[in-house]
């Protein structure tokens, strides 16, 4: 066999390698999809040909055009998104830049959140090309090709936030690896907090406080989304090598590996709990960026709810927070599968519609494209949905998108909920431990079926309450479209 012949086989076999990884199962699917197509649609945005267009990050600009960071480090403005059969118009804006997971728009300028720094990036001679590139920040090291930096929009004060991750999960050894960086208007960089460990997304929740997504991993049993706060440790101690490059913030103790979170909590005083804990494989493996719903209606029940991208599984899904006792916790939702690639990012358009980005590209994903654009349109039919899930001093206030008829909604029968929680350790991943099984001593629908209180015989601090409401049924006997919800509860409310 010749030498040729040989290389052509092994690019071959390297091929089909490639390819078996890339279609690696990733996980049961919720089995709602075409139902879920009565009310979101997938409407796939043309990408011109030649071009590839890794959404990791958009910025909706102040003439109604879209903005679009790619991994390539290009970006791109879009224009024609919005329309119902969408041909939009792409324009090279800039190019050069390495990893964009963060785009924020300010007085004419783009500032640019990519591996290495935070760059502001001008087009001075209005030809429609960016020709300036200003470093803002570099207060962070970078060596690895995994040290990706997540970057927020601007607050209310000007500043900006930057979520920078680790080097192969176990490392810090480039300066402020996992950790969290406020950017001052004046370009001052300020370490506010530490135990970040690989972020998908970072920016406010529905009420306006500073989160970030936190992914799977070491110290991190399941995906999760992380109140970020100022003089906070995020759960991953390796890390703690740069306070000695902060001193204006405290080094916690460092945590003991397998024991439980809520345990970990009462001697490690910074140590910042997960606000929602999105259980592995039944609502995703990877969560990227998110976004909060500020359509007013546009995009169907949801307003001020929270929607992340999943990147191996090709989903969407919903989440709520609230504040219980000072401490943030909430809930995830299932909202829709079927995506063609894997989702980085996503972006509300003018006219209420979800904008997705992604690839398939460094890891396992469903979605069988390279890469795409794609939004969800509501199709205007109401879903039967949990529409939210509270915390109450006894057990839990559920709200739903229609009414709920009241033969299933007054039987604490049709009210299943079991509860588990995770390992918290430095090993990659972990099971779900410890779980129960509380009663649920009653079920009380409101007189106009929207929402229901349930008495639970306990509520678990530390653990994802798991909620399967398969057997409701609303005024009209439709099934619920997704059955299931999760809360973590890290406080119970003090009765009256």
């Amino acid at each position: 066999m010749s030498y040729c012949v040989k290389r052509r086989l092994a690019g071959l076999l390297i091929l089909i390698l490639t390819a078996s990884l890339n279609a690696e199962e990733v996980g049961g699917r919720w089995g709602t999809e075409k139902r879920e197509r009565e009310y979101y649609r997938v409407v796939s945005v043309p990408i011109p040909k030649g071009e590839v267009i890794e959404g990791g990050a958009f910025e909706l600009m102040p003439d109604n055009r879209l903005a679009v960071g790619t991994r390539r480090g290009d970006i791109f403005f879009m224009s024609g998104v919005d329309e119902d059969k969408p041909r939009p118009q792409f324009h090279k804006f800039a190019e050069g830049l390495d990893e964009i997971f963060g785009l924020a728009h300010r007085k004419g300028v783009l500032y640019v959140t990519h591996s290495a720094e935070l760059t502001r990036v001008t087009d001075t001679n209005g030809d429609g090309k960016a020709d300036r590139f200003e470093t803002i920040s570099d207060a962070w090291g970078y060596g690895n090709y995994h040290e990706y930096a997540f970057g927020s929009k601007f607050d209310e004060k000007g500043n900006l936030f930057v979520a920078l991750g680790l080097s192969n999960s176990y490392h810090s050894r480039a300066l402020f690896r996992g950790w969290a960086m406020k950017i001052t208007p004046e370009g001052k960089s300020i370490p506010i907090a530490s135990g970040l460990r690989s972020p998908g997304g970072i920016g406010p929740n529905e009420h306006g406080a500073l989160f970030y997504i936190e992914s799977q991993g070491p110290w991190n049993s399941s995906c999760s989304l992380k109140f970020l706060k100022p003089g906070g440790f995020m759960g991953h101690p390796v890390s703690f090598n740069w306070y000695k490059y902060a001193p204006h913030l405290k080094e916690p103790v460092k945590p003991e590996s397998g024991t439980r979170i809520v345990t970990e909590k009462e001697k490690v005083k910074e140590l910042v709990p997960y606000a929602v804990i999105f259980p592995y494989i039944r609502m995703g493996r990877s969560i990227t960026g998110y976004v909060v719903d500020r359509t007013a209606g546009k995009f169907g029940p949801f307003e001020n709810q929270i929607f992340l991208g999943d990147f191996t599984q090709s989903i969407i899904m919903r989440a709520t927070t609230e504040q219980v006792n000072g401490v943030w916790q909430g809930a995830c939702y299932p909202f829709r599968e079927g995506l063609s690639t894997g989702i980085l990012n996503v972006q509300f358009t003018p006219k209420g519609r979800l904008l997705c980005g992604g690839t398939n590209r460094g890891w396992p994903v469903r979605g069988i494209k390279p890469f795409a654009l794609e939004r969800l349109d509501w199709t205007g039919k109401m879903p039967f949905e949990i529409k939210r899930i509270n915390i109450t001093p006894d057990g839990f206030k559920v709200t739903f998108t229609k009414p709920v008829e009241a033969k299933t909604g007054n039987d604490p029968k049709n009210y299943k909920v079991s509860t588990f929680t995770h390992i918290y350790h430095g090993g990659y991943g972990g099971p779900e431990v410890d779980q129960t099984t509380p009663e649920v001593k009653s079920a009380k629908l409101a007189a106009d079926g929207l929402s229901a209180q349930i008495v639970l015989s306990e509520l678990k601090r530390g653990h994802v309450h798991e909620f399967d409401l398969g057997s409701l049924r609303n005024r009209d006997q439709e099934e619920l479209l997704h059955r299931h919800a999760y809360y973590t509860v890290n406080e119970v409310p003090k009765g009256k």
